[in-house]
């Protein structure tokens, strides 16, 4: 096992990594402030897993509550649900509430704990690839609103993220690459030698070699934690690990929900926020095309889908880092640098996406 510590003072936590940690009674004892815990799941997660983890749990009082599974129900209403269940149970502020599932499960359970009586004790069991390095790791909590992803939510951190790399044997390959976008991603915004060495054990990855696949979680979760250590809550840096997601938020908006998968769309989001990095001048064509490369290599998507450039437009405007009307986009200075600007002619960016959704099309 290794632990990163994410150092925030009085709201600092560790993020274990390791094989066959949904075991470690001591892990989670070390974590859990009360004796009650709520264990949120879904319908995916649940024959897999929940049985195991409330053994581990075993001496404490445990309640379960099992949700649909998917991005289509990241809502208010299934949010309420948790709630409810914390109500019913009659959970006080020492309850803690652990999320055991992916993004969609960490990010409600989360958004719930830091609701009910104002905020309780959230505990991170993220079960894949693209929660373990990612969404489990930096206390940002939300569900889904009709014109936008994650518009309703909290920053709310967690009392530990605990990483079983096992959970992953279970993935379908298709989550699997979803989660890779991800991890691409830090690479591309944080550290060339990292994204060099993706490049070389891509195949790997892709096989699942639990030692690849854990040394590119424990990457992915320094690079972060040191991130959210300097702007927990996004007003600076913290925005560049935001790379292709404006772009990736539209597609999931206008798709429908769980049309594309998160990390699916955060790829094609990824190579137009580098062509478009191009087309400013920030970054030369050749590192547009290296980072193309890579993701394709990971057998992820690279254009995004056939979609009306006003629409796009329109759907990108809700983006949370619209600041006095003017969108941030990030872009990349070369591959292991990124920057946050709205340093460009908004009719530029209309005519890049224009272009972008025309080719597509064609």
């Amino acid at each position: 096992m290794v632990t990163i510590e994410v150092g925030l003072g009085g709201r600092s936590y560790p993020i274990h990594v390791g094989a066959g940690l949904l075991d470690r009674a001591d892990i989670l004892a070390a974590a859990i402030p009360g004796r009650d815990v709520l264990v949120v799941t879904n319908t995916v997660v649940a024959p897999l897993y929940l049985e195991r983890v409330c053994n581990t749990l075993s001496g404490y009082r445990v309640r379960q509550l099992v949700l649909p599974d998917g991005e289509a129900h990241k809502t208010l209403e299934t949010a309420g649900r948790i709630l409810d269940a914390l109500v019913q149970g009659g959970y006080a502020r020492d309850a803690t509430v652990l999320a055991l599932g992916g993004g969609v499960v960490g990010d409600m359970a989360g958004f719930a704990a830091a609701c009910y009586q104002r905020g309780i004790a959230f505990l991170q069991a993220p079960t894949t690839l693209l929660a373990q390095v990612d969404s489990a790791v930096g206390g940002k909590t939300a569900v889904n609103h009709p014109q936008g992803k994650n518009l309703i939510g909290a920053f709310h951190q967690p009392i530990a993220v605990i990483a079983d790399t096992d959970t992953l044997n279970t993935l379908s390959d298709r989550e699997l690459r979803a989660g890779l976008a991800e991890v691409i991603k830090y690479g591309a915004i944080l550290d060339a030698p990292f994204l060099d060495w993706l490049q070389e054990n891509m195949s790997a990855l892709l096989a699942r070699e639990p030692q690849a696949l854990a040394q590119a979680i424990r990457r992915c979760c320094e690079l972060k934690a040191r991130v959210v250590e300097q702007d927990e809550k996004e007003h600076g840096c913290r925005a560049i690990l935001n790379l292709g997601h404006t772009f990736a938020h539209a597609i999931e908006t206008l798709c429908g929900y769980g049309q594309w998968l998160h990390g699916e769309a955060v790829a094609a989001g990824m190579v137009m926020a580098a062509d478009f990095s191009v087309a400013t001048g920030l970054l030369d064509p050749a590192s547009a095309r290296r980072l193309r490369e890579i993701i394709q290599q990971a057998g992820l998507p690279v254009s995004p889908p056939v979609l009306l450039p006003a629409a796009f437009m329109q759907a990108m405007s809700h983006d949370k880092k619209v600041l006095a009307g003017r969108l941030r986009l990030v872009l990349l200075r070369k591959l292991g640098e990124a920057a946050i600007s709205d340093d460009y002619p908004s009719e530029e960016l209309a005519r890049f996406v224009a272009s972008a959704l025309q080719e597509v099309n064609h």
